[in-house]
């Protein structure tokens, strides 16, 4: 069975992210060297800019610990239950820490699982530290946002969790969404995770936040792919769960 360990979420994010922190405690040298060296103005300027800095990084990595090793993400209690024999499958972005669990959560179901990483698009060094530390979930399948490989009606749910906000142009989304569509059972439905650009977000990651998308865009998303939100639920208060099936009535 897999399991995490009880600090993995916010010891792989120092570790993936390690030169934003260096960064940080340059910051934090800085501010304080200012307010020593200068004095005066300079020194409540300084130790200002060095309470700032370390403050907004103490928050978001408690914040992270509580999201990611505390919270009841990734116990997958609130996630719903599917038949025996249910074809599911679980789209990410270059970095995977929920196949195994999804397999151990649903150990009846026939389980695909789905890449959209694409070194071309997505630079992010901390994507390319994680994916040399962890190996793919066997039987991975490489994809792309225009091209799933999915067949139309063959699939009972698709789990997109803290993948989809990596796609970041709108008609790119939508069109992503929309192959996801056609890829379900009537009846079938997409639980979908994701950070927002919202006050919890902005308070816990500070700038950081700007990489999540508001509310508003990933409604534009589901109505241009012509899916019907039918449930919303906070994980957290950092975290929302949106639940997406077809609308039966459109073809």
């Amino acid at each position: 069975m897999a399991r995490r360990s009880s600090f993995q979420g916010v010891v792989n994010i120092v570790r993936f992210n390690w030169h934003f922190y260096v960064l940080a405690a340059v910051g934090v040298a800085v501010g304080l060297l200012v307010a020593s060296w200068l004095g005066d103005y300079f020194f409540v300027a300084g130790v200002c800019v060095a309470v700032g800095v370390l403050a907004t990084t103490i928050i978001s990595l408690l914040v992270s610990w509580y999201v990611y090793d505390k919270s009841e993400l990734y116990r997958f209690g609130w996630l719903p239950e599917v038949p025996a024999g249910a074809n599911i499958v679980n789209i990410h972005a270059g970095f995977d820490e929920t196949s195994s669990l999804l397999a151990d959560k649903y150990p009846t179901a026939d389980l695909t699982v789905l890449d959209f990483y694409d070194p071309k698009l997505h630079t992010e060094v901390s994507i390319k530290r994680a994916r040399r530390a962890y190996p793919p979930y066997p039987g991975t399948l490489p994809i792309s946002t225009t091209d799933l490989g999915l067949e139309a009606e063959s699939i009972d749910m698709i789990f997109l969790l803290l993948a989809a906000h990596e796609i970041r142009q709108l008609e790119e989304r939508a069109h992503f969404f929309q192959q996801i569509r056609q890829a379900l059972k009537p009846g079938g439905h997409v639980i979908l995770t994701e950070h927002l650009r919202d006050g919890p977000n902005a308070f816990a990651y500070s700038f950081g936040a700007f990489h999540f998308l508001p509310y508003h865009e990933w409604r534009a998303t589901f109505s241009m792919a012509q899916f019907e939100l039918v449930g919303a639920q906070k994980i957290t208060p950092f975290l929302t769960t949106f639940t997406l099936t077809k609308d039966v009535d459109t073809p």
